[in-house]
């Protein structure tokens, strides 16, 4: 099997490296391309999310409580917590008849620099609509009230609204309802935990699927890519650079998917060591092979400080990059 690395240099050493586990499956789930283990089991986090999100559309919930587009790019998203962010995380809450307090997930921190100093310079109070995920707590809080289920515990194993994502993800992974390890996500909602191949095989039909929710939400992240991250972050770049020809989404601990939906193909990867830093660098390089070896037209100008992001003292000055080495072995 071929190894895939990110090499973390300093002054022109290499100072550590952090194995990638890499799947790239076609929509018929055909493993086309792998690296490392692409049967590893781990938390699909929040890559998963425009699954976890495909009920509330598909179930009329969307529709009842008017989610275009920008609703439905938040519902798929990890956002910065941007004032754009969590204002429309708070529309769809009234929308729906909820308050903020509903919302299961906690307040953290902005995952954009930016934002987090600025708020901490203003001695902001964060609240729960500042969670990266609160766009999709958001919806599922919307799907409970549709269907007339007690939003009480929406977010926990065995509440209606995760038996109904559940049986979703089984559904687009090809896999046994049974068989989807359930763990508890930094926000609160279930995780689910099943091997790199699989996630692959869901975003590859999700890249190519004429089913009307997949087609809204993956309209909605292609024409809102600032709302599914933030400026300056990596799934907002790369959609914004790709123009439709790849729709991608991080997840914590170093999990990456993306689905090309011209060539078929699904992309999962984990960075074996869960560094969020090398997730970027690793999925754009693992493109950059899938596009040359298919001939995809894959624009990657301006996305050079994601393809190999430096590594800065205290004094703000360069001292070395991530980088990727190693290959993929195609099928």
């Amino acid at each position: 099997m071929s190894t895939f690395v990110i090499e973390s240099t300093r002054s022109g050493f290499v100072e550590s490296f952090h194995v990638v586990s890499v799947a790239v499956v076609s929509a018929e789930s055909t493993l086309v391309a792998a690296a490392g283990d692409p049967d590893r089991v781990t938390f699909w986090r929040s890559a998963a999310k425009p699954f976890q999100s495909l009920p509330l559309v598909q179930d009329g919930a969307a529709d009842r409580y008017g989610f275009g587009p920008r609703e439905l790019a938040l519902a798929c998203a990890s956002h910065s917590s941007e004032p754009v962010h969590r204002a429309l995380a708070m529309q769809m809450l009234r929308a729906s008849g909820c308050e903020e307090n509903q919302l299961a997930c906690g307040p953290h921190p902005s995952l954009s620099q930016a934002v987090a100093e600025e708020a901490l310079r203003a001695g902001v109070a964060l609240t729960p609509r500042w969670n990266n995920c609160s766009g999709k707590h958001a919806g599922m809080l919307a799907l409970a009230r549709h269907h007339g289920w007690d939003p009480t515990g929406y977010a926990s194993a065995g509440h209606p609204v995760q038996e109904r994502i559940q049986d979703e993800i089984a559904k687009w992974t090809g896999l046994p309802r049974d068989a989807l390890v359930k763990g508890v996500d930094g926000c609160l909602a279930v995780c689910f935990g099943l091997p790199l191949r699989a996630m692959a095989t869901a975003w590859a039909r999700f890249g190519i699927s004429e089913d009307p929710a997949a087609r809204r939400l993956r309209e909605a992240m292609l024409a809102h890519p600032d709302l599914v991250a933030g400026k300056g972050r990596a799934c907002t770049d790369l959609m914004t650079a790709f123009q439709g020809e790849a729709v991608v989404k991080i997840g914590a601990e170093g999990v990456y998917c993306a689905a090309l939906p011209k060539a078929r193909l699904g992309v999962a990867l984990k960075v074996e060591d869960g560094d969020a830093r090398c997730a970027a660098p690793a999925l754009l390089t693992v493109l950059r092979f899938v596009a040359e070896q298919q001939g995809i037209p894959l624009p990657m100008t301006g996305l050079e400080h994601h393809a190999e992001p430096r590594l800065f003292n205290t004094r703000g000055e360069v001292v070395g990059s991530l980088r990727a080495a190693g290959s993929l072995g195609f099928a």
